[in-house]
């Protein structure tokens, strides 16, 4: 049969709303252009070459295979074109029909309470070689079967003594539930955007020969413990809302209840058929558990939390944008209003101080290039572009914010900024760091080396002094600080600023402590170090310099 893509009479396709956008007859078309170049491919791989085309990748870097095969079904199913058959129906068909010879479940014994000590069940993600037996189970033993799990997905088993006693599967949540958007307060783009911060529970089995109280919700409450920090292993984010469907005519959700998950109420009934939905008559209790104290103002924030990056290397550390005052007094708009637009005023359409206040919300939020803090923006509500007078209440493009970026006086920003982040930031510890910027030398220029103040808790810079050709970081260390409002603060650095003129300055003139390494740049001072009487320092000095590295010694204890 012939798979290159048959038009069937379509002169222009029409548009399709998939996960919250529109695709028009042009993406449409470039779609049935793919399927036409590559005929005799899979549907695995012609997802995989409509992925790479429109760089749709999960935020690991992974192509999102799953949604564009959903996508390709639906193109198909209405029309646009054909695809080849699916070889997943016929091998399911065939490993269906040769279970019984290929794994068995035999008849065991029951499995009672005393049998099990419920504090040392282990919940786990299932291991290579153990998806045929879950599957297996499923199909046999759960009321709806081993039905395929749409989107991100993991698999649990729970044992104990490794003996497995129940399952679990958790995949992509539902799509659209009112009670959980009024619950989050969600509306309809911010939830397309944040939808993937959400999992659902789509299979919960305790095995039928496994008649234990309690287990279930101590099943749930180990299973969630760790379903955020093993989905963010495998898809490079974290989980804060689960959620769940409880067929309410066949169960009363207890377990659920037990384990701290809260009921939001009924279902209409509703479910997915072709491009829309279609009541079915078995409407479904939902309940949903946080899985972060502030899952709520997360996930409805107008700008991206840091909690939604999962964990970044603490070269890319940041903070969270909604607590910083945009508006009004004090706001960095405020603040930014000052800067002198070097722009021709004609054809100008976003603000210079909107284009700023995003670009430093972006880099504040971890963006670290022109194309980051743009695809940022795009992701802005749309009534936040209103409030900052952008162009058609639109988020500024990537050739905006590096024209804008590039010709303004950086000095100027920094000075601003730093400050304004200063009089926001708590200064209880700050750490001296420097670093040479990648990629800034050009020819015989040396490339660019910069002494920032960085705050401990947050990692936020809020003063940086560029170092100067020919010099080091030791004169602009009191430059730097000179700036900040440093009483009661503790200011760290490493061994280099170990100079008598630093510590006199923190101390005498900005009232702060401070926390300096002796090496061996100060042979006196280590041998000074050396010589105390370590059993006159509270709570304990022998302890202390017991707990030195032995090979660095008591001399390399901070001074």
């Amino acid at each position: 049969m012939d798979y290159r893509g048959k038009d069937r009479g379509h002169a222009a396709a029409k548009p399709l709303c998939f996960q919250g956008c529109e695709l028009g007859a042009g993406e449409i078309s470039r779609i049935r252009a793919i399927v036409a170049k590559h005929a005799g491919a899979t549907r695995r791989e012609l997802a995989a070459w409509v992925c790479r085309e429109w760089g749709w990748r999960r935020a690991n870097g992974e192509l999102r295979l799953s949604a564009c095969q959903d996508l390709l079904r639906r193109l198909s199913a209405r029309g646009d074109f054909e695809l080849p058959p699916s070889p997943r129906s016929a091998s399911r068909r065939r490993e269906r029909s040769g279970s019984d010879d290929s794994f068995f479940w035999p008849p065991a014994p029951v499995v009672q309470a005393a049998d099990v000590v419920l504090r040392e069940i282990v919940v786990r993600p299932l291991q290579r070689g153990e998806l045929a037996p879950w599957q297996e189970a499923m199909a046999r033993f759960h009321y709806l079967g081993d039905r395929r799990i749409v989107g991100e997905t993991l698999r649990y088993v729970a044992e104990s003594a490794g003996r497995w006693v129940a399952l679990v599967g958790w995949g992509a949540a539902a799509l659209k539930i009112r009670h959980r958007e009024a619950f989050i307060g969600w509306d309809e783009k911010t939830k397309y955007q944040r939808l993937h911060l959400v999992a659902n529970n789509v299979r919960f089995l305790i095995l039928p020969w496994v008649e234990v109280p309690h287990l279930a919700s101590v099943v749930l409450s180990r299973n969630l413990r760790r379903l955020s920090a093993d989905w963010e292993a495998h898809y490079d984010h974290p989980i804060l809302l689960a959620e769940t469907f409880i067929d309410l005519a066949r169960f009363h959700g207890t377990c659920y209840r037990a384990a701290n998950w809260i009921y939001l109420g009924q279902t209409r009934g509703m479910g997915r058929k072709g491009e829309g939905f279609a009541a079915h008559g078995q409407p479904k209790g939902l309940f949903v558990y946080l899985l972060h104290h502030r899952a709520r103002e997360i996930l409805s924030a107008p700008f991206p939390a840091p909690e939604m990056q999962g964990r970044p290397p603490m070269s890319t550390m940041s903070i969270d944008v909604n607590k910083l005052p945009l508006e009004g007094e004090g706001g960095l708009i405020e603040v930014l209003s000052a800067i002198t637009d070097p722009r021709s005023r004609r054809g100008v359409r976003h603000p210079i101080a909107s284009v700023l206040a995003l670009a430093v919300m972006a880099a504040l939020g971890g963006m670290r290039s022109y194309e980051a803090m743009a695809e940022w923006a795009q992701g802005l509500p749309k009534d936040l572009f209103k409030r900052l007078r952008c162009w058609c209440h639109q988020a500024p493009s990537e050739p905006t914010f590096r024209r804008v970026l590039q010709s303004v006086n950086a000095s100027e920003i920094d000075a601003k900024v730093g400050a304004w982040l200063a009089g926001l930031t708590d200064l209880k510890a700050i750490a001296l760091d420097g670093k040479t910027l990648r990629g800034s030398s050009d020819g015989d220029r040396p490339a660019c080396h910069l002494l920032a103040a960085i705050t401990h808790e947050s990692g936020v810079v809020v003063a940086q002094e560029k170092v100067a050709e020919k010099s080091n970081e030791i004169p602009g260390a009191k430059p730097l600080l000179a700036r900040l409002d440093l009483q009661g603060s503790t200011v760290t650095a490493d061994a280099m600023h170990t100079q008598t003129d630093l510590a006199r300055f923190l101390v005498e003139e900005k009232g702060a402590d401070y926390v300096l390494v002796a090496k061996g740049n100060q042979p006196t001072l280590r041998d000074d170090i050396a010589a105390l009487d370590w059993g006159s320092f509270p709570p304990s000095g022998a302890d202390l310099r017991q707990r030195a590295r032995p090979d660095r010694g008591a001399a390399d204890l901070p001074a």
